[in-house]
């Protein structure tokens, strides 16, 4: 597979001047790729010597370090398979290694008494990328072979495990560098975490086309964005809720509009790019109006990006159009599904049973569970979850996304998640922002999203969480998603309690 993205970044030391830089609260480290490709070389004649070669699995578990990166490019020139970790929900213990085929485990974390051999610090691997580059004459990857395993974000129960084919990887890098040209003088910004397989795309994407690479973690991103001067940042929107609220402060400050974005992200700004959750179509304009653009898509770990918003083809309050190689088709549910030429996979590797076959269909179709349509011109609009409508007793169904969008927007809540109690009526959980509540800020907020709803949709009473969902606390998905089902356990009781809460007038 010799037009392979994959395969020529692994076997060619690269030839630009593109630079990654790997920065945190207080440290900043920066080479360029060539050296990058040079370290990654000598760690993986380390793992060689160490007996990893092809087809054996290595497991990554810890935040965002330049260890992180070369243990990944390493692994792809072995012919080994990697699996990506999330800090926080994994322990790296002996189960984890049984549980899924791991031959080496790097961590961070600190390691339990008991652990087997095979689960070792990650800062071993600075030392081994001092070591000379040997020559790696490395198998090439054909296009249904899987570099690696990723998991879902976890939001109930064990996270199932995706395999993802290299001709899947190629086709979404190949498809973004067609909407997007990143180029030599670019630099783009990665905070998620590596464990989430698309962040190490723009790795890839760099020793490729030479563009600069910035990765950090989501507890530095605001501190690190104005002295690395990116010209693209990637992230969920609710960083981008985040960042409109501090500069609509600065404007309320009398900060002029140009000088406070540049005090946030930096200079050099050509775009943002968001998805993985819904997008505020205020949040959104509110950027574009500030001279920022930012482009929506779509897309999930089991069908990697299958429509996006770029120059050229953008069309507000939705996700864009389908990537080449990619099929949007509405079932009768109203759900959203997507066929690829190059499927990430059909089949989950680790799960429970029956868990595939819900969301992988014949024919190399994915079944979302999101509700959609598609406009006359085939642009994707998603209306919420299928399993977010709630159904009340007198037969209404109710969609809860806009209604949590619109308390959202008031400002006066962080979050808003809606359930129903015996499907009589709306009952909302809001995370409040940091600080004191403003508890008059919340009423007048859900008196203004009731004045605008019908009857059925309207909220009868809101419950203030103790505090901010985030994720450390669980509440939050790496991805800044809400986690129904952990909110739900953990406010049950107010929940079904009628006097709880302030109550709509």
């Amino acid at each position: 597979m010799t037009a392979s993205i994959l395969n020529r970044i692994i076997a060619e030391r690269p030839a630009h001047d593109g630079v990654l830089t790997v920065a945190g609260l207080g440290h900043r480290r920066a080479m360029p790729l060539a050296e990058l490709h040079d370290r990654a070389r000598a760690v993986a004649g380390a793992l060689r010597r160490g007996g990893i070669g092809e087809g054996d699995r290595i497991g990554v578990l810890a935040a965002n370090r330049i260890e992180w990166i070369l243990l990944d490019l390493a692994a792809l020139m072995l012919k080994a398979q990697t699996a990506g970790f999330e800090p926080g929900k994994f322990t790296p213990d002996a189960e984890l290694v049984e549980r899924y085929g791991l031959d080496q485990l790097y961590t961070d974390a600190p390691i339990p008494d008991g652990a087997p051999p095979a689960v070792r610090p990650i800062a071993e691997i600075a030392r081994h990328a001092d070591e000379d580059p040997p020559e790696i004459h490395a198998p090439l990857w054909e296009p249904e072979d899987c570099t690696t395993v990723k998991f879902t974000s976890g939001s109930t129960g064990v996270p199932k495990g995706l395999e993802a084919t290299v001709a899947s990887i190629d086709s979404s890098l190949r498809d973004v560098q067609g909407m997007f040209d990143h180029r030599p003088g670019d630099r783009l910004l990665v905070f998620l975490p590596l464990s989430l397989l698309q962040q190490r795309y723009w790795l890839y994407s760099a020793l490729r086309w030479g563009h600069d690479l910035v990765v950090t973690t989501y507890q530095s991103v605001f501190a690190v964005m104005p002295a690395v001067e990116p010209t693209v940042v990637m992230a969920v929107p609710g960083f981008f809720d985040s960042a409109r609220r501090h500069l609509e402060g600065r404007l309320a400050d009398g900060v002029d509009a140009a000088k406070a974005a540049a005090e946030l992200f930096g200079s050099r700004i050509r775009y943002l790019w968001t998805g993985s959750a819904p997008a505020d179509p205020a949040m959104l304009r509110f950027f574009t109006e500030a001279g920022l653009p930012i482009f929506e898509g779509y897309g999930l770990n089991e069908t990697c990006i299958a429509t996006k918003n770029h120059p050229g083809a953008h069309r507000e309050g939705s996700v864009g159009k389908a990537l080449p190689g990619k099929e949007i088709l509405i079932d009768a549910d109203g759900v959203v599904c997507v066929r690829s030429d190059h499927p990430v996979n059909t089949a989950y590797t680790f799960a429970a049973p029956g868990e595939s076959e819900r969301m992988f269909k014949p024919g190399g179709l994915v079944r979302t569970g999101d509700l959609g349509h598609l406009d006359e011109d085939g642009y994707l609009y998603i209306h919420g979850r299928s399993d977010d409508v709630i159904v009340l007793d007198n037969g209404k169904k109710v969609v809860v996304r806009p209604i949590e969008t619109r308390f959202r927007d008031t400002g006066a809540v962080a979050e808003c998640v809606l359930y129903c109690r015996n499907q009589t009526g709306l009952v909302a959980v809001v995370s409040p922002h940091p600080g004191p509540v403003d508890r008059a800020a919340v009423a007048a907020a859900l008196a203004a999203v009731n004045a605008g709803s019908e009857p059925d949709e309207r909220i009868s009473r809101v419950i203030t969480a103790d505090e901010p969902f985030t994720i450390d606390n669980g509440l939050l998905t790496s991805q800044f998603k809400p986690i129904r089902g952990r909110i739900l356990e953990r406010y049950r009781d107010r929940i079904a309690d009628p006097k709880e809460g302030l109550h709509a007038r």
